[in-house]
């Protein structure tokens, strides 16, 4: 028990260093966020299979990715943690439209747990919601926007194994993944799509010598 609350304020006065601090791993729409609310903080990449002490401690139940520590406290899940930061930011630009109805279609949208099962029907979807917009709600770069965009890291590898071309196939929504790449929030949180498709290459590897 001793050597444990040795371990805890260890963890605490690292984290004094700074006031904001993301607990992740390579890939998040956090990350995206948190640029465009221009919100200074530390990363630290988290290996998924030696978990750090930190996460531990700020998500004792689930122990998983993703978490933000906000002045010593933590804040779980995605969807929830960029909400968080709209709210606790919110003198920086919005990220959720100011109309009630177009608020509640950015959550709607930004809520979307079928994307990861179903990614092609998602970016069919997606197509369709866009229309003549700019963006998924409205003419402003957004919630919805932020909870979705990661996914385009898969475009490239799922061209190359489902010999798919989604660029023809969703023109709408690859020009929308441009312009969302044009914002600097965007280009600099997400991995290049070659290096994913190697990372999703080693995943698959590894699941085979299982």
């Amino acid at each position: 028990i001793k050597e444990e609350g040795i371990k805890q304020k260890n963890c605490l006065k690292y984290m004094a260093a700074s006031d904001v601090i993301l607990l992740d791993f390579w890939l998040s729409r956090v990350r995206i966020a948190l640029a465009e609310k221009g919100v200074h903080y530390e990363y630290r990449e988290q290996n998924l299979d030696n978990k750090s002490s930190l996460l531990l401690q700020m998500n004792p139940v689930h122990k998983k990715i993703l978490v933000l520590i906000h002045n010593g406290k933590p804040v779980c899940e995605s969807n929830i943690i960029v909400q968080y930061l709209d709210e606790a930011w919110h003198k920086s630009p919005p990220l959720l439209p100011s109309d009630p109805y177009l608020r509640a279609q950015a959550r709607r949208r930004s809520g979307g747990g079928n994307a990861k099962k179903e990614l092609i029907e998602v970016f069919k979807v997606l197509e369709r919601q866009l229309g003549e917009k700019l963006y998924l709600v409205g003419e402003s770069f957004g919630l919805a926007d932020i909870a979705l965009i990661p996914f385009s890291v898969w475009f490239y590898a799922l061209n190359k194994i489902g010999n798919m071309d989604i660029d023809k196939e969703c023109p709408k929504l690859a020009a929308w993944v441009k312009r969302c790449m044009e914002r600097e929030a965007v280009s600099k949180s997400l991995p290049d799509s070659h290096k994913f498709y190697d990372f999703a290459l080693e995943i698959q590897k590894k699941k085979g010598t299982n």
